[in-house]
């Protein structure tokens, strides 16, 4: 009897299978010849090629991985994902089918499952869902990073165990997708649809030679001085080799002060010290700062006015009177009753906010969640919006020139850049840039307790409020948030070091030690990717801290 190739026979079951149930919507069919060839196959390629440009010399048997390569994939299918959930779920319409399933990929190695995760429902545009055939995307692009789910989806690969599996040598990588719907509060998941493998050659512990590694020399910038403290150089050597060789990815600049005076200053990736550097939502934190300003020349009379102060909530929608209560604290505490977490899929998702005119109106239109503990820490970004909006109706001249006056020109701070909400304000949501230099003054700042130069700028009362742990972060271990501030521990040689730091996305962090002479800041633009934030931690943990601390 003759046998068919276990590739053909995998192309017959998946076309057999999928074949009996009637499609529900038209999709866009076999697309080359490519496509016809590769049908249910993962091709893997090292160049962001278009599906209608690959070649079959294109495709990767074996690759070597390094930490500065780029891994793209292909997928070639018989139908839509729209009309493989219809197979699951034959009675849902279209709509319902996309908004309830999605596709679910399963990384390998060595034959070992590692990661395995559903796309959100509703993720690509549902023309996409219901017509594509393939799927070309980056699981790694350096010079793009962060911009597709399926970067994130790698990252979260690496997290979840790949970049343990990925040691130095050979590793079979192999790939699965299958369609997946959720029904109630079952998970129903089809038959594979697609898969693939490559033979991957890693090589991501590089060779270092500490001898040929020179530290940047430091020298004055307006309002720091140089340090004359010691540490460990040979531990930033070994870290600045490592974001060299890319181990550490998108590191633009390390700024270590020691006692108000510049102690590290290093920067990578084509920054240097007059860099503005997007630091997404650590400018959130300038928001504080300038509401403790405010509150202190009596331009607001606390904390604890609410929102019914400032605006006729009547006028938005979803109004109820829980509304009313929510207090400038419960945004600078991110614990108000509007439904909005950015870490969920939530209506007030800061994603929503972004494509509407009005982004005030977009959160005061939320409707409020009463299922969540009333006083419950949840990441709500258009909150912080709100509050960029009272600051610009009640401090003289409007929040721009209120916080030049007020905070960057005490400071010395001339070169920095706002971002702007539709309505022209100053966007407290994040973004602002600044020199890491100037990042590394607002941190100092913090760290003298309000003053600087001999002025207080802020009060040593709203410092201490803000640097208070008045909420624990759901799901961390002992974190907390003050006045849009995080705070955390290091546990560095033995030693508890408490820091209170802004963050933002892509690693962006300045951390503040209240019992250690030290202001640190971080800037980097690894922009979506989940790497980003565990990343700076070890370079904390790791590098920057034993450095300081063995002198």
């Amino acid at each position: 009897m003759m046998r068919l190739p276990v590739f053909i026979f995998l192309q017959l079951f998946i076309t057999g299978l999928y074949a009996q149930q009637k499609d529900l919507v038209a999709n866009q069919g076999i697309t080359s010849d490519l496509h016809r060839a590769n049908l249910g196959r993962i091709l893997f390629t090292a160049q962001n090629i278009p599906p209608s440009a690959l070649q079959q010399k294109d495709i990767l048997k074996e690759y070597t991985l390094t930490n500065k390569s780029n891994l793209f994939m292909t997928a070639f299918m018989n139908n839509s994902i729209t009309n493989y959930l219809h197979g699951l779920s034959p009675d849902l319409t279209a709509d319902s089918l996309v908004k309830a399933g999605n596709y679910q990929f399963a990384l390998f190695v060595d034959g070992r499952l590692v990661y395995e995760s559903n796309l959100y429902p509703g993720a690509p545009f549902k023309a996409v869902q219901d017509t594509a055939t393939l799927i070309s995307k980056p699981l790694i692009d350096n010079e793009h990073e962060g911009v597709f789910w399926s970067q994130y989806y790698w990252g979260r690969f690496l997290s979840h165990g790949g970049d343990s599996a990925l040691t130095d040598g050979k590793h079979l990588l192999h790939m699965q997708i299958r369609p997946y719907i959720q029904l109630a509060a079952e998970v129903k998941v089809g038959e594979i649809i697609a898969e693939g493998d490559v033979l991957l050659n890693v090589h991501r512990k590089p060779e270092i030679n500490i001898a040929k590694v020179q530290l940047h020399p430091v020298s004055p910038y307006p309002g720091l001085d140089i340090s004359k403290d010691k540490f460990d150089s040979v531990r930033i050597k070994e870290m600045k080799a490592n974001i060299e060789e890319g181990v550490f990815k998108h590191i633009n600049g390390v700024v270590v002060l020691s006692k108000g005076k510049i102690l590290i200053e290093e920067y990578f990736n084509g920054d240097d010290r007059y860099t503005l550097h997007d630091p997404r939502s650590v400018g959130k934190s300038f928001a504080s700062t300038v509401t403790g300003i405010a509150i202190q020349e009596g331009y607001l009379k606390g904390e604890q006015q609410q929102l019914k102060e400032f605006y006729d909530l009547h006028r938005f929608e979803n109004y109820t009177a829980e509304k009313e209560d929510v207090s400038i604290k419960d945004l600078l505490t991110m614990s108000s009753v509007f439904d909005g977490d950015d870490g969920t899929n939530s209506p007030g998702n800061e994603e929503n906010m972004y494509p509407t005119e009005n982004w005030v109106k977009f959160a005061l239109d939320l409707p409020v969640n009463l299922t969540r503990p009333k006083t419950e820490w949840h990441y709500f970004t258009a909150g912080v919006v709100v509050l960029g909006d009272i600051l610009n109706k009640t401090v003289p001249g409007g929040l721009e020139k209120y916080a030049d006056l007020k905070l960057f020109k005490p400071l010395g701070i001339t070169q920095y850049e706002w971002p702007y909400t539709p309505q022209h304000v100053p966007n407290t949501a994040g973004g602002i840039r600044l020199r890491a230099l100037d990042f590394a003054k607002y941190g100092q700042l913090y760290k003298n307790e309000g003053k600087w130069n001999g002025t207080q700028i802020l009060t040593r009362e709203w410092v201490a409020k803000t640097f208070t742990k008045h909420k624990v972060i759901p799901g961390r271990k002992e974190e907390y948030y003050g006045y849009l501030f995080w705070n955390k521990q290091f546990n560095v040689a033995g030693k508890q070091l408490n820091a209170f730091y802004c963050a933002g996305n892509g690693g962006n962090s300045i951390f503040i030690f209240p019992d250690q002479p030290w202001v640190v800041v971080i800037t980097a633009s690894a922009y979506g990717a989940a790497y980003a934030h565990p990343q700076v931690a070890k370079m904390m943990t790791t590098y920057i801290l034993p450095a300081l601390l063995n002198k």
